[in-house]
């Protein structure tokens, strides 16, 4: 009866043989890209910020491959409203964090922000329900304001590195700088391609005192 009134189906195939909390059937989920980077020095996620950026590491969780899965679940959380597969990527991305040391000892966690016009139209920041996510596993504090975006930004989807790294510079301004003063602060991403965003984003963060910087994201363009 609860199918029939509020159909429940696996987002990748369709199975409706799955818990009403699970978002995936066990295929599904053990079908995942995951990177297995967490943890890995010098590892392609970390790569991309080398000589950039400085941070303490930096990990993604999968593959982001088109007409996948993962594709399909961070395009439903993006575009569609589907904001609990934000949560349900972020538990996961928690719960491989806890696995190390470096990420179990961050103090915070920062959604990278959209501008508030983008935002206001969408009507939610993707990111910060991956940062909640990943907060209800590591007990860490997810700062909604600390870091705002300044600037409208055009999409960064088919510009290069170099028009994406232009198109963002100077793009943040922290607001409340004595929240994050002396910390580690986890900045999170749903999406990294070439870095651009988390980069401009990142120096920002890093100009307060003290601050430690380590970047995680969804899912990794390859």
């Amino acid at each position: 009866l609860i199918q029939l009134f509020y159909p429940h189906h696996c987002l990748g195939c369709g199975d409706e043989n799955l818990s009403i909390k699970a978002l995936l059937c066990p295929f599904c989920f053990s079908a995942l890209p995951r990177t297995q980077y967490v943890g890995l020095p010098n590892n392609p996620t970390e790569r991309i910020f080398s000589g950039r950026l400085s941070i303490e590491q930096a990990y993604s969780e999968f593959y982001f491959q088109k007409e996948s899965v993962i594709q399909h679940m961070l395009h439903q959380l993006k575009y569609n409203h589907k904001t609990n597969i934000g949560e349900y990527l972020g538990e996961m991305m928690g719960e491989t964090m806890a696995t190390t040391k470096g990420f179990a000892e961050i103090d915070a966690i920062v959604a990278l922000p959209l501008n508030k016009a983008k935002e206001k139209k969408r009507g939610y920041n993707q990111s910060a329900f991956l940062a909640k996510g990943i907060s209800s596993v590591l007990g860490k504090p997810v700062l909604e304001n600390t870091i705002e975006r300044i600037r409208h930004t055009e999409t960064q989807t088919r510009k290069q590195r170099e028009e994406r790294w232009i198109n963002v510079a100077y793009s943040f301004k922290v607001k409340n700088p004595a929240l994050i003063e002396h910390k580690h602060v986890l900045l999170v991403d749903d999406v990294i391609t070439t870095g651009a965003s988390i980069e401009s984003c990142g120096r920002c963060l890093l100009s307060v005192p003290g601050v430690k910087l380590s970047v995680a994201s969804a899912a990794i363009t390859i």
